[in-house]
């Protein structure tokens, strides 16, 4: 493709991308078969684009954005004289998800400990973890220095006594990942007996549960989930979200929040369970155009709305 075009492209994309999000270029060397569904359509042309944009994208910047308002929104730091420029923003992922694994790896495990069970109890008390019926929530991993869960995780799965009796009737899914290629499920369990170890040693569900049924998919589900705790590697305080770089939740997030907008169901409260020394001043976590924004944080110091969503829920 000659420079012309690829600028025509990518002029063509950033109308689409923000004014008609799910809509697909026509005519498009990359148009989709009909029995693609929307909510498939965005993710599957961005990525097949990609290699292009990284050029692209340094001679047609995207159009400056409206300040953050929901956990969807997504801001770039672009203006006329800076083009957004996604190898440098690369690099610079890069370089703070080095610097937050240091900060990980030397952090004090009594200080860790004590952090876990302050973030997983002011979620257990916070009135949207109280209220919420279906729930998306990742299972932590000690290996890779993700917030403990498992506390979280027992009081939602069992609810045999008093104490519990608020969490009756909620409806748990957990990640799957099922390749290298962004792609990862999340799937109904109703016991930490239905994880199993993958090959990286971290819990996930089996696919089928103990009567040989598959397991319901979130994305195939009658109901939407009101709830997503997410985990990451570095936060801000304007909900930015720096993953480990696979990609994954984000992926996932993009796929679920079209399934709900097409719908027109509520869009999730989307909840980040962060360490004190994963969480950045406003701003300093680098993005790009697709990634997803959090409403909350929760931190061992407390809850940090940032959402409109989630100031009026934390009132």
């Amino acid at each position: 493709m000659s420079l012309n075009g690829v600028k025509q492209l990518a002029r063509q994309l950033m109308t689409h991308r923000h004014h008609r999000p799910h809509a697909l270029l026509t005519p498009s060397p990359f148009a989709l078969p009909s029995s693609v569904s929307t909510i498939n359509a965005r993710l599957l042309f961005t990525r097949s684009i990609t290699p292009i944009l990284r050029h692209a994208y340094q001679y047609h910047p995207p159009p400056l954005r409206s300040p953050l308002t929901t956990a969807s929104t997504m801001t770039t730091t672009t203006s006329a004289d800076h083009p957004l420029n996604l190898d440098a923003i690369f690099k610079q992922k890069k370089a703070l998800r080095s610097k937050v694994r240091r900060d990980l790896k030397s952090m004090d495990p009594t200080l860790r400990s004590k952090e876990d069970d302050a973030i997983q109890n002011l979620a257990l008390e916070a009135p949207w973890f109280k209220s919420c019926q279906k729930l998306c929530a990742y299972i932590s991993c000690s290996a890779l220095r993700e917030v403990d869960t498992s506390k979280l995780l027992a009081q939602i799965l069992n609810y045999s006594s008093k104490d519990d009796y608020l969490q009756m009737g909620k409806t748990l899914y957990v990640p799957r990942v099922e390749d290298k290629n962004s792609h990862m499920r999340m799937l109904k369990i109703s016991s930490m007996d239905d994880l199993i170890a993958n090959s990286m040693n971290i819990l996930e569900p089996a696919p089928m549960d103990s009567e040989g049924k598959e397991r319901e998919d979130v994305m195939l589900a009658d109901h939407p989930v009101d709830l997503l705790l997410l985990p990451g590697l570095a936060f801000d305080k304007s909900g930015r979200r720096l993953g480990r770089g696979g990609g994954y939740y984000d992926a996932f997030l993009t796929r679920y929040q079209g399934l709900v907008k097409e719908r027109k169901w509520k869009q999730p409260f989307l909840v980040a369970l962060s360490y004190s020394v994963q969480i950045m001043d406003e701003g300093v976590v680098p993005v790009t155009p697709n990634d997803v924004f959090v409403d909350a944080l929760v931190s061992p110091s407390g809850v940090i709305p940032i959402s409109a969503a989630a100031k009026a829920r934390c009132q």
